[in-house]
């Protein structure tokens, strides 16, 4: 991917920092804002793994987030947020609770034990790598940092699976940014909603696309139903917002997971969306919301497109 494209990093003042065991095929990624977001989340699978989620919905006391994780090593991963922790610390990042500060990071994790090493998990030496390594510039995207170890079109099993990864992208209206970051270890297919067309999914032995939707229709009772399906995803904007209003953003981005994977927000997925308000320009949620589902969707594309080497 080329240093121009368009990425989450466009939202000024976020950075993003990737660590990865290669060997291992895990990894994680942290979005760091750099003077902390107002967060709100929206969770539609029925498989997720997290630590700091509920944390941050309205009416709960914690009013300001200063990093978003995540980790592949299934529930193995969530100690990854340790070590972002100990990073913020070390720089005076978080609450003020005068004998230190308290970073509070919500983390969220992917089942990847299938691929590489499954004994290797991130741990908090990971995260706290995943910390330092961020930065303003536009993140690698693919098999990288969270999403190393991802995989995509498990319905016929783990053996019949593209790669998953992670993409990035960003939209701007009016002066105000929203950009998105997203991990994809998705159960179904992803689709190009331009062309109907599957771009990464379950194969057969051939290595032509099964179609997950309709292998579901036709052998109901021998589908694989593994709970071991993701798509993770941050969304961010220079816009300011409240938490109510963060938590309604986080649920219409919830649109571009739904238009490019088929099926989504399944039994055996964890899908959730992190939103974060960093900025203080003026917008509308219908807006932002919009565009919100857009740079999802253009993020998951792009996650599988440069993980599987397939042109736009």
């Amino acid at each position: 991917m080329s240093s121009s494209v368009r990425s989450i990093c466009d939202v000024p003042g976020i950075r993003v920092g990737h660590a990865q065991d290669e060997i291992a095929m895990t990894g994680c990624t942290v979005v760091i804002p750099e003077h902390g977001a107002v967060a709100g989340v929206d969770v539609r699978g029925s498989a997720p793994g997290t630590r700091e989620i509920e944390a941050i919905k309205p009416v709960r006391l914690v009013s300001e987030i200063h990093a978003v994780l995540f980790a592949g090593g299934s529930a193995f991963g969530l100690n990854a947020a340790g070590g972002v922790q100990q990073y913020l610390e070390e720089n005076g990042v978080g609450f003020d609770v005068k004998v230190t500060t308290v970073p509070i990071v919500p983390t969220a994790v992917i089942f990847d034990l299938f691929e590489g090493d499954h004994k290797i998990r991130p741990d908090k030496q990971m995260g706290y790598q995943a910390a330092q390594n961020a930065t303003q510039k536009h993140p690698g995207e693919g098999r990288v940092g969270a999403g190393t170890g991802a995989t995509v079109g498990k319905v016929a099993g783990p053996q019949g699976s593209m790669n998953g990864g992670i993409g990035t992208t960003s939209e701007a209206v009016q002066g105000v940014h929203v950009g998105a970051l997203a991990v994809v270890n998705a159960f179904g297919d992803i689709v190009d909603p331009n062309t109907s067309q599957i771009v990464a999914g379950a194969v057969d032995e051939t290595g032509a696309f099964l179609n997950s939707e309709r292998h579901i229709r036709r052998h109901s009772e021998d589908v694989f139903r593994a709970d071991i399906n993701t798509t993770l995803a941050v969304v961010a904007t220079d816009a300011k917002l409240t938490k109510e209003e963060v938590t309604k953003i986080a649920q219409m981005a919830h649109d571009g997971v739904a238009r490019v994977t088929r099926p989504a927000h399944t039994p055996v997925d964890g899908d959730l969306i992190i939103c974060l308000s960093i900025g203080n320009k003026k917008s509308n949620v219908l807006t932002l919301g919009s565009m919100a589902a857009d740079v999802v969707a253009q993020s998951i594309l792009r996650a599988v497109r440069a993980s599987n080497h397939v042109e736009s």
